[in-house]
């Protein structure tokens, strides 16, 4: 085993490049997604094809919940066999208990660990990942890298529009009234995961075609005023609106790159389909 070998843990709220899928040193562990009474690993027992059939033909609205310490416990048994240190990026504990489950399973192995909190999810947590390689190739040693992804953490920013606000009632997080006044309204929220990591609306605007506009207003805002190289668009099968929003962002930023991913099942169970978010790093 060579000195300073560094694993990286996630869930699978994640948005997993082909890249990170074939890295060797990256481990997933899939969020639980419960309907009708069945539970399915994220990504491994339930695709996302199946997840939006669910969506569409159930009454009741599937569940998530945080993979068990179990999960995590055997996971890190293996790793402590192969890897001097492992650097565990999470989505946020504001969202999910994913961070106390993937705590507990450290405990019980007693391995040295550093959990990240990515105060994120998708593609917040693949920008720390790839960062996190990135400076392991530089040979940078696993405390400036956990430093440096810490710090990277804090720097976050997203917005999330979605095209229905159908799971939020399912999943009674709106009340009838609302849901029914938001529909009749063509309410479209703006959301975004704010520094404390917690979801929260930033604005309601009334139809889609101007909450995209809005959307675009904002992140011009933000990268005329950071250096901001990436930007990534991931979509709940809505391919084509992703698309569209990279091609208004190009024409603002001609030498930006724009990536495309879809969310993973586990957040389209909350999002539902055809919800589309944007992620860049200040």
């Amino acid at each position: 085993m060579s000195k300073g070998k560094i694993a990286f843990v996630t869930d699978s709220t994640v948005f997993l490049t082909e890249e990170l899928r074939a890295h060797p040193d990256v481990y997933v562990v899939p969020i639980v997604i419960i309907s009708n009474g069945k539970e399915y690993e994220d990504g491994i027992t339930l695709s996302s094809e199946q997840l939006y059939e669910i969506i569409r033909t159930e009454k009741e609205v599937p569940k998530t919940s945080q993979p068990n310490v179990e999960q995590f416990k055997l996971l890190y048994e293996e790793l402590k066999l192969k890897y001097d240190h492992i650097i565990a990026i999470h989505v946020s504990e504001k969202l999910s208990g994913t961070i106390s489950s993937s705590k507990a399973g450290l405990e019980q192995v007693g391995l040295e660990a550093h959990i990240i909190d990515s105060g994120s999810l998708s593609f917040a947590i693949t920008f720390l990942l790839e960062k996190g390689i990135e400076l392991v190739d530089k040979d940078l040693n696993y405390k400036d890298i956990v430093e440096a992804l810490t710090v990277m953490a804090k720097k976050h920013k997203n917005l999330i529009l979605l095209d229905t606000l159908e799971q939020l009632f399912k999943g009674g997080r709106l009340t009838g009234a609302q849901f029914v006044l938001g529909n009749l309204l063509k309410i479209k929220p703006i959301l975004s995961i704010g520094e404390t990591g917690e979801l929260g609306v930033l604005e309601r605007i009334r139809s889609e075609k101007k909450a995209t506009r809005r959307i675009i207003e904002l992140i011009k805002e933000s990268c005329t005023e950071h250096p901001v190289s990436k930007i990534a668009v991931a979509n709940a099968n809505a391919p084509e609106k992703a698309e569209a929003l990279r091609e208004e962002i190009k024409l603002l930023f001609p030498d930006m790159e724009i990536v495309i991913g879809e969310v993973s099942s586990s957040l389209a169970v909350h999002a539902g389909e055809g919800a589309i978010a944007v992620f860049w790093t200040i």
